[in-house]
């Protein structure tokens, strides 16, 4: 634990030792692994905490198995053999616009209020919003927000938009001598967002899902995946992709592209030897195709 122990693993070591505590390695085996994971799914545990639960043991496993296989005989690793059923631990929870103003109108003191729209804005994760230094990542010249992802180490340029340029323009004005934008902990943070959530009525919101209603937005208005992705700083397509749902009227625009690809023979303009004058005049009075 000293050398290789996650955020989590104190929390999940609680749960692991009553099982395994008193086994020897060698002893432990996929049945034992597969109840355990039973047990804690039946026993009401939500799929992604007993994941952290699994992962800290297949990835004890390995260590054992890379530094004592001789001396011990640890040649199996009963974890990554038994795997993790499949579970969907994704939320599709955002906000509607009339949540939103009964959010920020019951968020107090006021930078709860300037967390949750820069939040909302911007799509950054609770930890990268407490990390923003004014100096170095906002730009309010260019309006634009740099930050460097939590999550997969991508770095991220997100245009302000009029709103969080508005918010910033007051937000600055009470920087404290730290130059982070807001110089809050993390536990103040969740209690102010806790009770702001109480206060508006809006039940199971969490902090994540001002992240998730930036993505989910976004799609709404017809931007594309490949900038969403970029915009969030998701490291895969893949994960942009849960929000395309959100919008499949959006994928009308490419069969009016098609349709537009024949308009007024536009073939006529791609062959060698064309009139670029014909080009520039087609453009003129029709637009370009």
């Amino acid at each position: 634990m000293e050398r290789y122990q996650k955020q989590r693993d104190p929390v999940s070591k609680k749960h692991l030792l009553p099982a395994f505590g008193d086994m020897l390695l060698g002893k432990i085996g996929i049945d034992d692994v597969e109840d355990y994971i039973n047990m804690r799914l039946t026993g009401g545990a939500k799929p992604s905490t007993v994941y952290k639960e699994f992962a800290l043991g297949r990835r004890m496993f390995n260590v054992a198995r890379r530094k004592w296989q001789k001396e011990f005989g640890v040649t199996l690793n009963p974890f990554a053999d038994a795997g993790f059923p499949s579970f969907n631990n994704e939320r599709d929870r955002w906000l509607s616009l009339e949540e939103e103003e009964s959010l920020i109108k019951a968020a107090s003191p006021e930078w709860v209020k300037d967390i949750i729209i820069f939040a909302i804005h911007t799509g950054c994760r609770r930890g990268e919003i407490l990390d923003i230094n004014v100096k170095e990542n906002v730009d309010m010249v260019r309006h634009v927000i740099t930050v460097q992802a939590t999550k997969g180490g991508n770095r991220k340029m997100i245009p302000m938009s009029e709103k969080l340029f508005e918010m910033l323009t007051g937000r600055l004005k009470v920087v404290s001598i730290s130059g982070r934008l807001f110089d809050i902990k993390v536990v103040t943070l969740k209690d102010g967002f806790c009770r702001a959530v109480e206060k508006a009525g809006l039940g199971d919101l969490h902090f994540h899902d001002l992240r998730h209603t930036f993505g989910t937005r976004l799609v709404q208005m017809g931007v594309d995946l490949y900038r969403v992705q970029k915009l969030m700083g998701h490291k895969s397509i893949r994960m942009t992709e849960r929000y395309a749902h959100h919008c499949p009227e959006s994928l009308k625009s490419a069969a009016d592209a098609l349709d537009g690809y024949y308009f007024h023979d536009f073939f006529t303009f791609n062959k060698p030897g064309t009139c670029p004058d014909m080009k520039k005049s087609f453009k003129i009075n029709h637009g370009s195709v």
